[in-house]
């Protein structure tokens, strides 16, 4: 195996946890982002604003359906630097919704998941595992 197969099969696991994630959402009537939203401790006026009556069934739509075929793009190396943009975007969301700086969530301290997953996203845009990359 070299690093090409390696790289594959990490693009194809990061895809499923994303088409996972948009999927059991999708599968799950009763599922909705608002408590998320509500919750946030940064930027909370702006997340309050996704939340509201008005805009939650839209972000909720936007979430399930954006997961989903983030991850298919990047289980079937389609349009991968497209959704590397979108998911950098997604991640920053998450990531700013429950910071309390400098604790990200209950368990990380600045650096957490959507950081890592930010960052593995920059490769991808970059031109990481599209067929060109050499050692």
């Amino acid at each position: 195996m070299n690093k090409s197969d390696v790289l594959g099969l990490l693009r194809i696991a990061f895809g499923w946890t994303f088409f996972y994630a948009g999927l059991s959402k999708i599968m799950n009537p009763a599922w909705t982002a608002s408590g998320f939203l509500s919750g946030a401790k940064t930027f909370p006026a702006f997340y309050h604003w996704f939340a509201l009556p008005a805009n939650i069934g839209w972000v909720n739509q936007l979430n399930e359906y954006g997961l989903a075929i983030l991850g298919l793009s990047l289980i079937l190396g389609i349009g991968v630097r497209w959704s590397a943009v979108a998911g950098i975007l997604l991640m920053f969301l998450y990531y700013f919704a429950q910071l309390a700086f400098p604790y990200a969530g209950t368990s990380a301290y600045i650096v957490d998941d959507h950081i890592i997953y930010i960052l593995l996203f920059v490769y991808y845009w970059a031109g990481g595992d599209q067929g060109s990359w050499r050692a």
